[in-house]
């Protein structure tokens, strides 16, 4: 399935993609829906309102998750153009709600800075409680996979070793259109392309399959740190290609597009506007 938040006249609306229409499933969002035993039954049965794809306008697909937990330096190719060695561990930081946004909204560059960056990345996204989770409840958490741009800004993220302050800008993080359960992409360890372009030229280009820790690791990983909750969300990193790493430096700018996309699962499609 997959399975979408939607922003209607009437509030945010979780709904499932049936061809070229979108069904509601009875529930405001997905992490509503996620919260409840048997979701799947649920989404894969419902026949309620319908909703046309063309013109949609997608909600972040949790709007509200509890947390969202963010994995640097998870592509070997990207560690090595950032000059680092490979971790032993997950690198890990954390993100808020206020910082996400909808796959096709407007990104607004903020004022404080030009060194806004691009970082496609899988994110998973969790559909029962766990913690401290073995490799089977681990892969059985998983609800299923989006995209995630994690745009950051580069001149606040290196100001001091912690990264957080570059990574939590409000508004900034573009996440959706879809939740695609694992069965429609190859399982919970999913081989899926991804690819950022920036006014149609490639930036970045490589496959899930690379990771050097996978979906199930991380969220075993985690859930020994943190009990994970429905709706919540886990970004597993980017490949090589961001501005910062390229020389001379190359970051956005007001007018373009940055178009995040994972094979299977759909793309971010966002356009830069000056604050």
């Amino acid at each position: 399935m997959k399975l979408a938040t939607l922003r209607t006249a009437h509030g945010t609306r979780a709904v499932r993609l049936d061809g070229d229409t979108l069904v509601d499933l009875d529930c405001a969002d997905l992490g509503e829906l996620f919260a409840q035993d048997g979701w799947q039954d649920k989404a894969a049965a419902a026949s309620g309102t319908t909703y046309p794809v063309d013109g949609a306008d997608f909600a972040p697909v949790v709007p509200n998750p509890s947390k969202v937990v963010c994995v640097g330096h998870n592509y070997t190719n990207h560690i090595k153009e950032m000059g680092r060695d490979l971790p032993s561990h997950p690198t890990l930081f954390p993100k808020f709600a206020d910082t996400l946004l909808g796959a096709y909204d407007d990104l607004v560059k903020p004022a404080e800075t030009d060194a806004l960056d691009w970082e496609v990345e899988l994110a998973v996204v969790i559909g029962r409680r766990v913690r401290r989770a073995d490799e089977q409840r681990a892969a059985d958490a998983i609800a299923g996979f989006t995209v995630m741009n994690d745009i950051s800004v580069r001149d606040w993220q290196f100001r001091t070793v912690e990264w957080t302050q570059g990574k939590i800008w409000e508004a900034t993080t573009p996440v959706g259109p879809y939740v695609v359960t694992p069965d429609e992409v190859g399982g919970v360890r999913p081989a899926l392309r991804v690819r950022t372009t920036v006014d149609g030229e490639v930036m970045q280009q490589d496959d899930t399959g690379t990771l050097l820790f996978d979906p199930v690791f991380l969220v075993r990983y985690v859930s020994t740190v943190i009990t994970l909750r429905p709706g919540d969300i886990i970004a597993t990193g980017t490949p090589a290609g961001v501005g910062n790493a390229r020389d001379p430096k190359v970051f956005l700018r007001p007018g373009q597009t940055v178009v995040t996309e994972i094979t299977g699962l759909g793309a971010c499609v966002n356009k830069v506007v000056q604050a």
